[in-house]
């Protein structure tokens, strides 16, 4: 069992870039703003006092300051909390949230774990937990986002605390799992029995969720099997179509332009998701189930609907430039086309 602990923790190690590509400076009136690191060729930031960009430094209740980075976009209806890989930091992310927040109209809120970019302390697995719950009530105290107008966006290791607090919200809007884990063990190893010293336990998380879920995966990742995301994405409560991208690896699923089209979409289902209208849905399966007593075709369960209407997607051969293919508006004009 400790060899089996010591090859996940191995596995699972976390690896914040060093040195990290940003810091942090204070303006002259207190303000906190972002500035690239000079050995690095992560991304320009705003000028300090840019209305767009807020950089934030919350305390977590392990005793950690994390950084969190929160994009305005005026035009939103709801917020993207994003949990990013376990190789990155937000410097080298940052050109990707302006592009999500452009093109999904939405506020994006992107952290640094501890220890990760100018967040303090040691990463784990329970100190992202705090840190995502950390982040969470700073949306709420400070810009008023309740968990109704709320998504989560978890890439990777980033799934994990994503479940994690997502199985803590019975009202949240929804939540984005891209190419996540079922926990570290199962990264490892094909297995389906549970044991003590496994790390991020999504597999038994995301029966908790209660809003629906898209999964994106790629079918050639080799780094997190694709069977993973296909297995979250059975064993959620409320599965959204999923994106299953041909050909698709680990870390460049951003590139494809179905990513953004099919992000596109489930952001504008979910804003058209009201309170009322979920409600509802959920009593008439409650209904259904009662009236079919396990034998009508019409006690047919909705996810089971959803499952069937699943998609393999095919896609050409992607740009090399990620960042164009996000931006384009050629593209952005597509999806307003196809929703």
């Amino acid at each position: 069992m400790g060899c089996m602990f010591s090859h996940l923790a191995a596995k699972f190690a976390f690896f914040p870039p060093s040195p990290p590509t940003y810091h942090l400076t204070k303006t002259p009136d207190g303000k906190l703003s972002a500035v690239s690191s000079a050995s690095s060729s992560s991304s320009t930031f705003p000028s300090a006092g840019d209305p767009s960009l807020d950089v934030k430094v919350v305390k977590t209740r392990r005793g950690n300051k994390v950084t969190a980075f929160y994009l305005r976009n005026p035009n939103a209806r709801l917020t993207l909390l994003y949990s990013h890989g376990n190789a990155a930091d937000l410097g080298q992310l940052f050109d990707l949230f302006v592009q999500l927040k452009v093109n999904l109209r939405v506020n994006l809120m992107g952290y640094d774990y501890s220890g990760y970019g100018a967040s303090t302390g040691k990463p784990s697995e329970y100190d992202t937990y705090a840190d995502i719950e950390a982040v969470y009530e700073c949306l709420q105290t400070d810009y008023g986002v309740g968990q109704e107008d709320l998504i989560l966006y978890g890439q990777s290791v980033g799934s994990g605390p994503t479940l994690h607090l997502a199985s803590k919200l019975p009202r949240l809007r929804g939540v984005v799992l891209h190419s996540g884990i079922l926990s570290g063990l199962r990264v490892l190893c094909h297995v389906k029995f549970k044991f003590c010293c496994d790390i991020y336990s999504n597999v038994n998380k995301i029966k908790k969720v209660k809003c629906p879920v898209l999964v994106i995966h790629g079918t050639d990742d080799d780094v997190v099997n694709w069977l993973h995301g296909n297995r979250l994405w059975k064993m959620a409560k409320e599965p959204y179509e999923p994106l299953w991208i041909k050909g698709g690896g680990h870390c460049n699923l951003e590139i494809y332009p179905d990513y953004i089209r099919h992000l596109y979409r489930f952001i504008q289902d979910m804003e058209n998701t009201t309170t009322k209208s979920r409600l509802k849905k959920i009593w008439q399966e409650i209904r259904r189930r009662d009236e079919s007593t396990g034998c009508c075709s019409s006690g047919l369960d909705v996810s089971l609907a959803a499952r069937n209407r699943a998609v393999l997607v095919v896609v050409a051969v992607p740009s090399s430039n990620a960042a164009a293919a996000l931006g384009s508006q050629n593209v952005r004009n597509a999806l307003v086309g196809n929703v």
